[in-house]
């Protein structure tokens, strides 16, 4: 096998650990409740986030607002577990992947759970040599809201796709 050829290989596995490196952090950051880290993530200027019940965003500026005004309270315990990543380069400075996500949040004020599964469509792009987030869409799969406060545990919500945020 010629350099050249390895050279790219490598290329391209170093390019996809940077890219799990990159997910790892934005997960981290939002359960560490660090707007500014997850800003970072993401590219300047216009992106595509499609959260689902949560928003669309067409610049991270605008997610990071809504993450703070929702996630980043004392009350608000949540937990993002992403796994299965599928990565593709597709060039020197173009990716796409997919992952797996768990995430549960316990809201203690408001004394409920939620059991959120699904997956991640991601688009990325290397810019000034680090890769950031361009696209991303999370489309669920499942969904479980308990009522904590009580007695009894109430089921809220059962079913694929979590109602519109209220």
């Amino acid at each position: 096998m010629n350099t050249a050829a390895i050279e790219q290989r490598l290329q391209a596995l170093e390019d996809i650990e940077a890219i799990r490196a990159l997910k790892a952090r934005y997960l981290a950051s939002c359960d560490g409740k660090d707007p500014a880290a997850i800003r970072a993530c993401f590219a300047d200027g216009t992106v595509d986030i499609d959260y689902g019940a949560v928003g669309r965003f067409d610049n991270a500026d605008a997610l990071v607002a809504v993450y703070t005004q929702i996630a980043c309270h004392p009350h608000m315990v949540e937990i993002h577990h992403g796994s299965n990543p599928q990565i593709e380069v597709e060039g020197p400075d173009a990716a796409s992947g997919t992952w797996s996500l768990q995430y549960g949040l316990i809201n203690t004020r408001e004394k409920n759970l939620t059991q959120l599964a699904g997956y991640y469509e991601d688009g990325y792009r290397k810019i000034d040599g680090a890769w950031k987030i361009v696209r991303t869409r999370f489309v669920a799969t499942s969904t479980l809201a308990l009522d904590l406060d009580g007695s009894q545990v109430q089921v809220l919500f059962a079913g694929r796709t979590p109602p519109a945020a209220a």
